[in-house]
């Protein structure tokens, strides 16, 4: 169950922060998409259920004490703030005089978690700086009283409920995958798209079931073939709701480049390969070529743990 972030009793002793000029940071991963987004089981009132797919890039927030109070430079995003007035509240803490930076490989609102990873990694910024233990209770209130999150706070593959900020199943760290994968142009309104996806949730409830089975049967016995093949069908079902322009390029020419699976980020603008073995450097040069020829630069990442 999640807990509610509410302020604790007025003049409550709490733990004071590192001395001036003592950098204290956080950081938190973000994601390329998911490898399922879709109910967690055939029915009339679907949740949104995602095993979000982690990726080597990241959010980094800063905080150093020290000098005059004043606004932060540059200024923590709307939703990193609200998580930090959340946090001291629920603490009964202050915020010493300092200041605040950050830096993200993460661009918005493409489909791979910015402001959830933002949000995480002030919150680590947070908890380090009152030498405080890492309490995952309090990170999923304060997450469920700004947005729908993805589940970029746990260091391991998990099912879990976007709305009700709720991990049904944590899935490990013994699935990776090397990615090949273009953003395409524009940026996706996630709350915006929420009623269309549980129209079609509703309408495609078997399919999505059949794929979630094979899915955690995939992570359940460690083959990642299993999770790239699951994750190709949960992508085809997007596309009947929030389709990418280039997906179907990619799945036609998926065999030719020998990739295990393709991925989206089914409410971000994300496509690209999955593969359980790195491409070799003649292989990634036909990958950029081809991505070249539909107009796209293409990306490397590793995604995943394993």
């Amino acid at each position: 169950m999640t807990t509610k972030v509410s302020a604790v009793p007025a003049g409550r002793a709490g733990p004071r922060p590192g001395g001036p000029g003592r950098t204290v940071s956080g950081v938190c991963h973000g994601t390329l998409g998911e490898l399922y987004q879709g109910p967690l089981r055939a029915g009339a009132d679907p949740d949104i259920a995602l095993v979000s797919f982690p990726v080597d890039r990241h959010s980094w927030v800063y905080f150093t004490p020290g000098g005059a109070a004043g606004p932060p430079r540059p200024p923590l995003g709307e939703k990193a703030a609200t998580a930090a007035r959340l946090f001291l509240e629920h603490y009964g803490l202050a915020l010493p005089p300092g200041t605040w930076s950050t830096h993200s490989d993460l661009p918005v609102g493409v489909g791979m978690a910015s402001s959830t990873a933002d949000i995480v990694a002030t919150l680590r910024c947070l908890f380090r700086l009152f030498s405080l233990p890492w309490d995952l209770d309090v990170v999923l209130g304060v997450l469920a009283s700004i947005e729908r999150a993805d589940s970029v706070f746990l260091d391991e593959f998990a099912l879990y409920l976007s709305g009700r900020h709720r991990v049904v199943r944590r899935l490990g760290t013994g699935i990776g995958f090397h990615t090949a994968f273009v953003r395409e142009p524009g940026s996706v309104d996630t709350a915006a798209v929420t009623p269309p996806l549980l129209e079609h949730y509703r309408w495609r409830g078997e399919e999505y079931e059949r794929c979630l089975a094979d899915l955690l049967k995939g992570f359940g016995s460690g083959d990642p073939a299993t999770v790239a093949r699951a994750a190709t069908v949960s992508a085809s079902l997007s596309q009947e709701v929030l389709p990418k322009a280039a997906f179907g390029d990619l799945l036609a020419r998926r065999e030719r480049f020998g990739a295990d699976g393709v991925f989206v980020a089914h409410t971000g603008c994300l496509a690209g390969y999955l593969f359980t073995r790195r491409p070799d450097a003649d292989t990634r040069s036909e990958l950029s070529a081809f991505f070249h020829s539909l107009g796209h630069q293409c990306s490397f990442a590793q995604g995943g743990y394993g």
